[in-house]
């Protein structure tokens, strides 16, 4: 049986209701039978209720917010927010969710104002807010992205003006650090500037927002073009797009530069929004996005140079994305690394070069390419998981230094700081 609820009206209403009780009879989609939905006038509540539920043999079906929700009794007894329940101190869940009836149904169902109330076989009672299932329900979920960001191409950032953030405001002020996370989280890059052109202040700098992971590259790296590791970016060749580290399991997050000195020419540094080129190829050739992010494929790391002897393998598609609200969180893309293709069938093989081939194009459109030049003092942050950077080739003698870090904690950083900074 249906049960509706509205607990107050709309304000374009308001003007035509004197007070009392309003009934009319609505038909529902997919029922037998009309049913009578009471309005109540509520004067000391602003915001509109709107609400429909229904208790079905192996679910919950809720209408809320524009917006139809199904609930597993399971998921609503799992999820329950009671003391004995959920540790509100800890934020993590007390009760054994293997200790749950797979079976279970509520006994009873009853709304209250904004609260449902869930009474179950052993006399338990859960409690949910509407607002709380809206937010948490899959249906919820669907309509709304992990990480909000801005795409971009050269065009697009380059209008945008976005600030760079002052060595000292960075590490001094909130209001600094705030600054540059906000154009980080959107933008996938950030600079600050007049740092001195030290690895130790460079350091300093980075673990501002997070911990330095080190790799078998070490804590912080410092290198030129004496190719002391095996690698290209260890010469003076000039670099395609790519993201670092697909042969590790879990890429690194983000990537620090900063040019510490450079006597010569050459050696700008490209920076490509693949995130950008990603949803060229999803308005354009959704059936290619959709192989790009099915097909695993392997990417490999092979150094026997002096003391450094690795063998990393990194496993994933290029493109990596959310299955309930298909919002992309990583790209996986480099062609230096990437590793025999032996994941896949042949017949699946020559649709995956077709789909590679055309987010290449996008990748290497010219209007895509933000082209900076790194010198001392300015420090660019990557976000590895997004942003490709690559760099022409270069003269003369150029030292670089920089790090890894994680991607947890600067979202951690930029929820911890006070909303009025």
């Amino acid at each position: 049986m249906w049960n509706c609820k509205l607990s107050h009206l709309q304000s374009k209403l308001q003007a035509l209701l004197k007070g009392g009780v309003i009934c009319r009879t609505l038909q529902q989609p997919n029922f037998k039978s009309s049913f009578l939905l009471t309005i109540h006038r509520y004067h000391t509540v602003s915001k509109p209720l709107n609400c429909a539920w229904q208790q079905h043999e192996d679910h919950f079906e809720l209408q809320y917010a524009n917006t139809v929700m199904r609930f597993d009794y399971v998921w609503l007894r799992d999820h329950c927010r009671s003391a004995s329940c959920y540790n509100s101190k800890t934020h993590q869940r007390s009760l054994d969710t293997a200790s749950v009836d797979l079976c279970i149904k509520p006994k009873t169902i009853r709304l209250d104002e904004t609260t449902l109330f869930f009474t179950w076989p052993d006399g338990h009672v859960t409690r949910y807010d509407l607002d709380w299932l809206a937010k948490n329900s899959y249906e919820g979920q669907k309509q709304k992205v992990i990480q909000p960001r801005i795409l971009w191409n050269a065009e697009i950032y380059q209008q945008a003006q976005v600030p760079s953030v002052d060595f000292q405001s960075f590490l001094e002020s909130n209001e600094g650090l705030k600054k540059f996370l906000q154009n980080f989280l959107l933008y996938g890059i950030a600079f600050v500037e007049n740092v001195p052109p030290t690895q130790e202040h460079t350091a300093r700098l980075a673990e501002r927002i997070s911990l330095i992971r080190e790799t078998i590259y070490g804590r912080m790296w410092h290198f030129t073009s004496d190719f002391s590791r095996g690698d290209t970016a260890y010469t003076k060749l000039a670099l395609d797009r790519h993201t670092d580290t697909t042969y590790f399991q879990e890429p690194c997050g983000i990537q620090v530069f900063h040019c510490l000195k450079h006597e010569g020419t050459g050696g700008r540094t490209l920076l490509v929004d693949g995130f950008y080129a990603a949803e060229q190829v999803l308005q354009k050739a959704p059936e290619e996005f959709e192989l790009l992010s099915k097909v695993p494929l392997k990417h490999e790391y092979i150094e026997n140079v002096g003391e450094c002897q690795n063998h990393m393998i990194g496993v994933g598609p290029v493109l990596n994305i959310y299955p309930w609200n298909k919002e992309l969180y990583l790209i996986r893309y480099n062609n230096y690394d990437r590793a025999v293709i032996n994941t896949v069938p042949y017949d699946v093989v020559h649709r995956w070069y077709t789909a590679h081939r055309t987010l290449t194009k996008e990748l290497r459109r010219p209007e895509n390419e933000f082209w900076v030049k790194l010198k001392p003092g300015k420090v660019l942050f990557i976000d590895n998981w997004r942003v490709l950077h690559g760099r022409e080739s270069f003269t003369g003698y150029r030292q670089l230094c920089g790090c890894y870090l994680t991607r947890d904690d600067p979202f951690s950083t930029y929820l911890q700081l006070p909303s009025d900074v």
